[in-house]
């Protein structure tokens, strides 16, 4: 078999994928290969800012030197040796790790799906063994337009028709509400005595960005505690510094009882993610009860504690609280007078725009064509929402040219 050619067009890099990967994706038409801080550059040497962070991955930038350092270091000494054996970065991984999040015990995973999967076995186990659910009765409240991954047992609970519609049967076990509600959630806890744990996004990424109303997720917290439920949070989007706190729950100064993480735990070098919990919950995984052949690996350990110290070093949760609030202050000016853009809402450096889209459907995906053409990548959800989420080591000057490109391209759509 011939080797292709190193060096691809866009068009031939497109082609191929097309013709020999599963269509799962609608990918914007740009073909990068190369990417450095908040930059990343097309096969053609075109530069980009890069406004999605491989949905919030890349929070330390890409190819940070201190992560791609610490992954090549560790590359040529050891890179996997199951769980079979101790190696000798897994335990400096946890300790760091726990320590820095403040919690007991972490179970290492690789992707953010396997983690939300790993938490939802924790949480299920502690409501048999410690809470004293019947077998088989234990319930998990969700929220509608949540979104923990795709594989079959989360999509069992999306009410996202094309995440959700033709993968059943489907796994039970779930409770659904609204999101920000706190009415529901009062009630769901309160007529089902087997629920084992509320497991919500702090901040709904994927749905839109969407803010709870300030104090929602402290009261769920309190409501959980009086009923003694755990309060999971999937914060494997909005943790690790991206909305101006280490954690999206800082904000509200609630420590979840299971912490989620994925994403920048690696600063988007390796599918790295992670449960945490204290004693009380974690015991209750024992040898056997779960695992995985990648999970805890040596180089995503070492990788992972570079990605950490770099967000600690380099002050990212407060450079994106101070960064968001330039962003939506400018864009609100730009909206007051615009009839294409309704609302932008976010914390930090995750943020999203609301398109009037008058029913069209296509403006949104044409302002991101618009957009890659001005020099900035981002990628609509949900028809007419566009995402705004760069890189955390973006400086203010970057960050106003930004918006200009944003502006700019915003009015092009103006009637």
């Amino acid at each position: 078999m011939a080797v292709l050619q190193d060096r691809l067009t866009s068009q031939q890099a497109i082609e191929l994928e097309t013709k020999y990967g599963s269509n799962t994706y609608r990918p914007l038409p740009v073909v990068l290969s190369r990417g450095e801080g908040v930059y990343v550059w097309d096969v053609d040497g075109k530069r980009y800012y890069d406004f999605l962070s491989a949905y919030s991955a890349v929070n330390q930038g890409h190819c940070h030197p201190k992560i791609i350092n610490a992954m090549m270091e560790q590359a040529q000494r050891i890179t996997l040796t199951s769980r079979a054996f101790f190696n000798d970065k897994l335990g400096l991984y946890e300790k760091y790790t726990c320590e820095y999040f403040g919690f007991d015990k972490l179970l290492p995973m690789n992707s953010g799906a396997e983690a939300v999967e790993a938490a939802i076995k924790v949480c299920r186990k502690w409501a048999y063994e410690v809470k004293g659910v019947p077998e088989n009765k234990a319930k998990i409240i969700v929220c509608n337009s949540n979104f923990h991954g795709r594989t079959t047992t989360i999509v069992s609970f999306s009410s996202d028709s094309t995440s959700h519609k033709n993968f059943g049967p489907y796994s039970d076990g779930f409770i659904n509400i609204d999101y920000d509600n706190l009415e529901q959630l009062e009630s769901a806890l309160k007529n089902n005595p087997n629920i084992g744990g509320f497991l919500v996004e702090p901040i709904q990424g994927e749905a839109g960005v969407y803010v709870p109303s300030e104090g929602f997720l402290a009261k769920a917290k309190a409501l959980c505690e009086a009923y003694n439920v755990l309060f999971i949070a999937d914060e494997i989007q909005t943790g690790i510094a991206r909305t101006g706190k280490l954690l999206a729950v800082d904000h509200e100064n609630v420590r979840p009882d299971i912490l989620i993480l994925g994403k920048a735990l690696s600063g988007g070098t390796y599918p790295v993610s992670a449960v945490l919990a204290d004693n009380n919950i974690m015991k209750v995984m024992t040898p056997g009860t779960h695992g995985s052949t990648f999970g805890g690996n040596p180089l995503a350990a070492a990788v992972a504690m570079a990605a950490l110290e770099v967000v600690k070093e380099e002050d990212l949760a407060e450079n994106a609280a101070v960064l968001g609030d330039i962003f939506r202050s400018e864009l609100n000016k730009y909206i007051e007078t615009s009839n294409v853009v309704t609302l932008v809402r976010g914390k930090g450096l995750l943020n999203a725009v609301v398109i009037n889209d008058e029913g069209d459907g296509n403006i949104a995906w044409n302002i991101c064509l618009a957009l890659r053409d001005n020099g900035l990548i981002a990628k609509p959800t949900h028809g007419n929402i566009i995402r705004f989420a760069p890189p955390l080591v973006m400086n203010e000057e970057q960050l106003l040219d930004c918006v200009d490109i944003i502006i700019r391209t915003f009015k092009q759509f103006e009637k």
